[in-house]
This record gives C-alpha cells, sequence and structure tokens, in this order.
C-alpha cells in the first residue's frame, strides 16, 4: 500500500489541474456587463466597490434581462434596480423586520420644533412642532400633512396633530391661506385644501379654539373664492371659473407668473420650450400644477408629450372642487353648532349649488367617470385619473355613480401594486406608472363609504404589496412607487425621496382598517 505522504503530491497536483483556471471564474464585469458599467462609471454608489461585492437576488441572467427591459436612465434609476435586485453590503443587507415598527421610530425624527422668523431665511415661522415629509422636504407641507395626519392619530400623537392644527390655523391668520409650504417662495399659492378635513381629526373641545378654527376656515374659503365677483368676458378671475351656465367652480392659480424659486432654471427652459407662447403664461401654468400638488400630470399638457404645452389655469379639476364642497358643508356644520344660522343657510346654500354644478359639468354619465372640464374646449378631458375617485371620497357621488366609477376604476386604473395616478405613460410623475399613497387612501375611503368594499380591499391589498416589498429590499417608506413593478418610483423634477410622511401615514390607517394585510403579502 502506497504511503499517504507519498501520493499527496500526486493527488495535489491532479486537484490543481481539475480546478478551473481563476482566469475562468466570471467577475461583476463578466457577468453583468452593460449594467456593471453604468452602475460603475454613474457612480449610482459613491466607493466602486460596493456594487461588486453586492449578492444576486435571483440567477444574473434573469437580472440582466430585467435591466435590458426596464433601461434604468440615471444614477437613482441605477441605484434602485440594483437595491431591488441585489443585497448591497451596507445599504439594505439589514432590514427592519416590521413595517409598523419602522413608522413608529419614524415619527421623532421627522418632527420639527417651532421656526422663528429669521431675516433673510426663506422658512416662515411656525409657532408650534410639526411633522416633515422627509428627504428634501425639510419644512411643513399642506396636504402632505393631512394624510400624515392619518397615522399620527393611529399611534396615538393626538398632541401632534393638534399642534399641527394651530400652526395651519396661525398661517391662516397670517397669510389668508395655507401656503404651499413654508416658505416664502410658495406664499403665492396654496395647495389642495384639506384643512377642513385635518379638523375632523381633532378631539380639541374649548369652544375658544373652535371658535378661531372656524373664522380660519371661512377666511381660507374666501381665499379660494376672492375671484368671485371679478369674472370677465374670459369667466376667470383668481382661482374662480364662471361656468356656461353662471355656476362657479374653482381651479387651481398661482398669484405670481415667474419662475418658481426652487425650480428656476427647469421653468426657464420649459418656457423656452414653448415657441410664441409667452413665456409668462408657461411659468403661471407651472405654478398652477404646483399648486395641484399633482406636478406634473397628463391632466394639465395639451401635448402629454410636452411639458411646455402645461395649461393648469385653462382646467376646471374634479379634485379640488371636491374638497371644496367639503369645506362648505363643514362651515355649515359649524356654523349650526355654533348657532349662527345665517352663516350655516349661506354655506349649506353654496355646498347645494357645488354639487350640482359638478354634477352638471364634471360627471360624464356615458364613460362612468368625474373629469376634469376644458374650459376653453367647453367639455370634460379626455385624461381618465385617480382624481375621478374624489367626488365618492367627499360624500357627493350617487350609489349609482359610486357603481360606475368602481367600474372604470377597476377597468383602467387598477394596478398590479396598486392604483393608477393615470393610465398615461408620459415621463411625468404623477402619470403612470407611478402610484401616490394620498390617491391610494382617497380610493379606498372613498370606495368603502359607498358600498364598494371589494375594490377598496384590492387596493388597499395591492398597495400595501407594493409598500411592504419595497420596505423589505430597501429598508425605507417612498414617496412614490412604480405600481406596475412593485418598486421605487420615478420621473419628476428630482429623485424619490425617503422619510415619507404621507406614506407613512397611509400605510398606517390601511393597515388599522385592514389588519389582515399586515399578516400577508399582499
Amino acid at each position: 500500500m502506497t504511503p499517504i505522504r507519498t501520493l499527496f503530491p500526486f493527488l495535489l497536483a491532479n486537484a490543481l489541474l481539475a480546478a478551473p483556471p481563476a482566469a475562468a471564474q466570471p467577475s461583476p464585469a463578466d457577468l453583468y456587463g452593460d449594467l456593471f458599467k453604468a452602475v460603475q462609471t454613474a457612480r449610482a454608489f459613491p466607493d466602486g466597490k460596493t456594487f461588486v461585492d453586492a449578492v444576486p437576488r435571483r440567477a444574473p441572467t434573469e437580472i440582466m434581462t430585467a435591466y435590458r427591459a426596464e433601461r434604468p436612465r440615471d444614477a437613482a434609476a441605477l441605484r434602485a434596480f440594483v437595491l431591488a435586485n441585489f443585497t448591497v453590503p451596507g445599504v439594505n443587507d439589514h432590514r427592519p423586520a416590521d413595517l409598523r415598527a419602522h413608522v413608529r421610530k419614524l415619527w421623532p425624527m421627522l418632527v420639527r420644533q417651532p421656526v422663528p422668523a429669521t431675516p433673510g431665511s426663506s422658512a416662515l415661522p411656525v409657532p408650534a412642532p410639526f411633522v416633515v415629509p422627509g428627504g428634501r422636504f425639510r419644512e411643513m407641507y399642506y396636504w402632505d400633512s393631512y394624510f400624515t395626519m392619518l397615522g399620527l392619530r393611529v399611534d396615538g400623537e393626538q398632541p401632534l396633530i393638534e399642534s399641527m392644527l394651530a400652526d395651519f390655523t396661525d398661517a391662516i391668520e397670517r397669510y389668508g391661506h395655507v401656503p404651499n409650504g413654508m416658505r416664502t417662495y410658495y406664499l403665492s399659492r396654496s395647495q389642495p385644501p384639506f384643512y377642513a378635513l385635518m379638523l375632523d381629526l381633532s378631539q380639541a373641545n374649548d369652544p375658544a379654539v373652535a371658535a378661531r378654527r372656524l373664522a380660519a376656515l371661512k377666511r381660507e374659503h374666501g381665499y379660494w373664492m376672492q375671484g368671485a365677483s371679478c369674472p370677465g368676458a374670459s369667466g376667470t378671475c383668481a382661482r374662480v371659473v364662471r361656468m356656461p351656465d353662471g355656476s362657479l367652480l374653482n381651479r387651481y392659480w398661482d398669484d405670481r407668473d415667474t419662475p418658481r424659486d426652487e425650480s428656476y432654471a427647469e421653468d426657464v427652459a420649459t418656457a423656452a420650450r414653448a415657441g410664441t407662447r409667452p413665456a409668462a403664461e408657461v411659468q403661471r401654468a407651472l405654478r398652477a400644477a404646483a399648486e395641484s400638488g399633482w406636478d406634473f400630470s397628463s391632466r394639465w399638457l395639451a401635448d402629454p408629450a410636452r411639458l411646455s404645452t402645461i395649461r393648469t389655469a385653462d382646467i376646471v379639476p374634479v379634485d379640488l372642487n371636491s374638497l371644496m364642497l367639503a369645506m362648505e358643508q363643514r362651515i355649515a356644520a359649524r356654523c349650526r353648532a355654533a348657532g349662527d344660522g345665517a352663516c350655516a343657510a349661506r354655506f349649506a346654500g353654496m355646498a347645494a349649488r357645488r354639487r350640482a354644478a359638478i354634477d352638471r359639468w364634471l360627471w360624464v354619465p356615458g364613460e362612468g367617470r368625474y373629469a376634469d372640464w376644458d374650459r376653453i374646449a367647453r367639455r370634460p378631458t379626455g385624461v381618465v385619473s385617480a382624481a375621478t375617485l374624489y367626488p365618492l371620497f367627499v360624500g357627493a357621488a350617487s350609489p349609482a355613480q359610486a357603481g360606475a366609477v368602481a367600474a372604470t376604476t377597476r377597468r383602467m386604473l387598477l394596478a398590479p401594486g396598486g392604483l393608477r395616478t393615470t393610465p398615461n405613460r408620459t415621463g411625468q410623475q404623477w402619470d403612470a406608472p407611478n402610484g401616490w399613497a394620498p390617491l391610494q387612501w382617497i380610493a379606498i375611503e372613498g370606495l368603502a363609504r359607498n358600498s364598494q368594499d371589494a375594490l377598496a380591499r384590492t387596493i388597499a391589498q395591492r398597495w400595501m404589496h407594493t409598500v411592504a416589498t419595497t420596505f423589505a429590499e430597501t429598508g425605507k417608506m417612498l414617496e412614490k412607487y412604480d405600481i406596475e413593478e412593485r418598486k421605487p418610483g420615478g420621473g419628476g423634477e428630482y429623485p424619490t425621496q425617503d422619510g415619507f410622511g404621507w406614506t407613512n401615514g397611509v400605510a398606517s390607517a390601511i393597515l388599522r382598517r385592514y389588519p389582515e394585510l399586515a399578516l400577508t403579502d399582499g
């Protein structure tokens, strides 16, 4: 028998001959080719070693097939693609296990303390603590805050809700309206008016506080309706539009017609692409779209492929007028509670007239949807959008209308990962494939309120699957999501932000309504 020590050199030599040469083992550059080059040259991760140490979540061939189909265009999109398909060391290799626990930990991180007036600063004074959305949004925003408050209520943060209501009340008293956000460069516009609905979340029972809030609510209504006495031949003045039958509805607007301070270069470039169209007209339309919160969307574009065709001020939007109806109804109710019968009757009359105008001009029975009205073409626009669900949300739809909207929603707006903003792929962030937390809640609440429970739960289930899947992959709650692919959203003037106030709030509210969704994968 040959001694083992005699055989060892022979065995070792054969083992070395049998092993593939080092050069035959593919490196990340070999495996991922174009993806590798794109990630590294775009510096999607600051350290070039990060991507090459990542572990694939599926077969490299499958990843490359997905990459060639998707073709992420910039560093942010490349990073999102990598995070969705790889476990990246130091980035998404350790994830909190519980989404709701993560949200509860986020609230203190998103709280900001009162802001004093500082000469030369763009920050507006804010007297009480508040919650910011997160990411690049470092100040309090108007419509974001309603959806954030939904989550604060779930988590027992009532003092913070009352604190933010104090801030909004103070803003109306100072400026006559709630600015888009608490910066000087936002003062010339507002955002979708949710203050009345925010007040529904309050538990305050002090008569003095109630009186102050009612005064603020009436003053905000006056801001939106201040053009009611001046529509001339054009039928428009500021935020008011006189419809063909003489009824008054509202539009989004901005008191300035210059490039936005926060997007100056972008607005100058957009206006330059508008040809002979006056730059001031384009810039006013861009600003008005920012007031809508849908900046930007095919809802506002004459040509969905060209932002320079934006014409927000020519559109009478269904979402804004639904919120104005809710505001008028609540002012009437609060006046009644305060013993002011004349005020209650006046605002109840306004609400009745507005509801009739919504039915006459914004309801399209043949298409089973509420639509925005094009005041130039004098007809509803052809853009189907999630705004069609706002009348259901505020209780303005009949059972037949609600059923028709539900059928249209299921047919055109229901996506694998939630509710579509619009079905249109334009590259704008308020179009396909993006889905947004506030619109999911408007749909869920509106459908459930109108006995369309199955569709409401389907939207909730699909949205929560998108949020939970992305959270598991990235450890983040994001501003927007791609609800076709169930991944981080894209498009717009800036990268997708994390934090994120309204996603935290809506996810929390959904799981409170449907607790079983926390136990399933959607």
